[in-house]
Parts: C-alpha cells; structure tokens; sequence
C-alpha cells in the first residue's frame, strides 16, 4: 500500500546540490560540497518545498553522490548532510547514488533507478510528477519515466538538457511554474 492507502500520489524529485544545496562553482562547474562546513541549504528551498508540499506534492531527493563512492567523501559525512535537510526542509524521502561516474549502475541519473524505487514504495504517478535538477542528467532521468524536467540554470560549462518543460533560475520560481500549470 502506498503513504495514503491505495492514492497515487504526486512528487517533486528534487537534485540536491545547485537545487537544494549551494553548489561549490570550480573551473566552470557546480560540484557537491565534501565537508559540513561547505554544506549550506539555499535560502529559497524552504518557501519553495514549502509551497509544493502545501500543494500535496511529496518531495523526494534523488542526488548523485559519487564523491562517497570515490572515497572523497565519509559516508557518515553525507548522513549528516542529509539529516540537516531533513530538519530544515520538510521532505518525504531521500535517494542517493554513490556511484562513481566511471562505474554507474542503474540508479545512477541519468538512469532512472531511483526515482523508480521512489515510485514503487510511494506509488508516485509519474506523468503527475516533476524533477527539478541543475544537470542534464537530472532532467534526462525524469524524461526516462515520463516526469516533466525543470531545469535550474547555473550557467555550469557542460551540456544543457535538449527539451526541458522550463528553464529557472531556481527552486522558488521552479515552484511557482509548477503550482501554475
């Protein structure tokens, strides 16, 4: 049974970092943050999960860690992270990939592994749902099941997804589309 009996539910996927979280910006890219103290939630996030969740959206994070996998990153460190959102932001859920981008596996985005976990211990409809990322491969994952992509331009020096429903300039205004259409 899902979280309120047999309903199919609606989601947000939100990325963590560029969309939820500061991205450090090196070299023309966004990379996640690797120590707590470089960890900080943007100051939109709150009103932007806020409004959706008040709109009955369940709001699940999907987030690429490979950082962890590589080594770079203390699991325990990554935790805790996730343990400040879950305290400041009010989310349903958080997926996380620790695989490395040199050995991806089926839930590493752009495969859709996780959100399709998400979907079967949520029972989430995907053509009522949404992902919300600053990378192709965010929007790329959420296409694979039907989602409508969001795309948070942070101007990163890499490819852009090809057809996104919108372009942002962050989660608030990815909030506002979203409870306009």
């Amino acid at each position: 049974m899902g979280v309120f009996g047999s309903q199919i539910n609606k989601a947000v996927f939100l990325d963590r970092d560029g969309v939820l979280t500061r991205s450090l910006f090196r070299d023309g890219k966004g990379y996640a943050p690797r120590t707590l103290s470089e960890f900080e939630i943007l100051p939109e996030a709150s009103e932007a999960c806020l409004l959706l969740k008040r709109a009955g959206y369940l709001l699940i994070v999907v987030t690429n860690q490979p950082d962890v996998g590589r080594g770079w990153v203390p699991l325990q460190v990554m935790e805790e992270m996730h343990r400040n959102l879950r305290r400041t932001l009010p989310l349903d859920d958080i997926l996380s990939c620790t695989d490395p981008s040199e050995a991806p596996g089926p839930r590493r985005k752009p495969a859709p592994g996780m959100l399709l976990e998400a979907a079967a211990k949520w029972k989430i409809d995907f053509q009522a749902s949404f992902i919300v990322g600053d990378r192709k491969s965010d929007i790329e994952a959420g296409e694979a099941v039907g989602c409508r992509g969001i795309f948070i331009d942070r101007h990163y020096a890499e490819a852009k997804p090809s057809q996104p429903a919108t372009t942002c300039n962050s989660l608030l205004e990815a909030a506002h589309w979203i409870l306009q259409g």
